[in-house]
Formats: C-alpha cells, sequence, structure tokens
C-alpha cells in the first residue's frame, strides 16, 4: 500500500521498505533497553549521577546493540526479496534501472527458449539472501552472550 501511494522507483521502493521495517527495530530495541535498564551498573551509574542522556547513550544503548545488528543483517536479506517483488511486479524499480526483480520480470517472455535469463538473476537473489541470512547467524552467535555460555 505505501508503494501504490508512493509510486514506482528506487528511492520510494527503499523509503517503502523502511517504514514497513521500522516497527520492528522499536520493538527490539525497546525490548532490550527495559532488560538492561534492572541491570547492576545501570543503578550504579544513575546513583553517581549521569544524567539522563548520558545513561541511555553511553551506558545503555552500546549494550543494546548486539541484538540489533542481527536483527539488521536478517532484514537485509528480507530487503531484498521486497526489492525484486516489487520490481518484479512492477511497483519498484523501472525497467531503465537494472533490479534482480524487473530482470526476472523481462524474462519472463524469454522461458521457454533461454532458461538461463531467469534462473541467473534467481540464483543471484537465492545466493545474496542465503549469504547475508548466514553472516546473521554467525553475527548472532558471536554477539550473544547466552550461547557463549552454553559451549
Amino acid at each position: 500500500a505505501i508503494v501504490a501511494i508512493l509510486g514506482p522507483g528506487l528511492i520510494n521502493t527503499v523509503i517503502a521498505i523502511a517504514i514497513v521495517s521500522l516497527p520492528s527495530y522499536v520493538r527490539l530495541t525497546r525490548a532490550a533497553v527495559m532488560g538492561e535498564l534492572n541491570r547492576d551498573y545501570v543503578t550504579a551509574a544513575r546513583l553517581a549521577g549521569a544524567t539522563l542522556p548520558r545513561l541511555m547513550f553511553i551506558t545503555v544503548l552500546p549494550n543494546c546493540m548486539a541484538p540489533l545488528i542481527v536483527q539488521a543483517t536478517l532484514s537485509f536479506s528480507s530487503a531484498i526479496l521486497d526489492a525484486a517483488a516489487l520490481g518484479f511486479l512492477g511497483l519498484g524499480v523501472q525497467p531503465p534501472t537494472p533490479e534482480w526483480g524487473t530482470m526476472l520480470a523481462s524474462a519472463r517472455d524469454y522461458i521457454e527458449r533461454a532458461w538461463w535469463v531467469v534462473s541467473l538473476p534467481g540464483l543471484t537473489i537465492l545466493l545474496s539472501v542465503l549469504a547475508i541470512n548466514l553472516m546473521g547467524d554467525g553475527l548472532r552467535d558471536a554477539l550473544d552472550p547466552k550461547l557463549k555460555n552454553a559451549a
């Protein structure tokens, strides 16, 4: 619905995907901050006279970055799929600009004679999303302290 309002184009596609994915970041950030506010080091910083901006940006937020970084890598692959789907439907990037979804849409007519014209952009999307998801899993394993203690 957002893309229909904004219209087709690269910038509008990026804005629409960002607007749609923003609530998940807000929920994750709020949950991480609420969990960190009950820790002893936050209470100690508060008793030491830390101001609210210093408490949030220097004390709490750096300890909340690990789940946000993992969420960013995993939602980046979702953004690639969303942009490709919008381009395939004709609502995303328009044909003079190269984009995987528009490449797949324009190659539909040639699928019976030249299967590789459709397969290569599809395979590129698959490999990109898989690589980014594997990187996100690796970052989660490296940054999550609960997984470090389990080993």
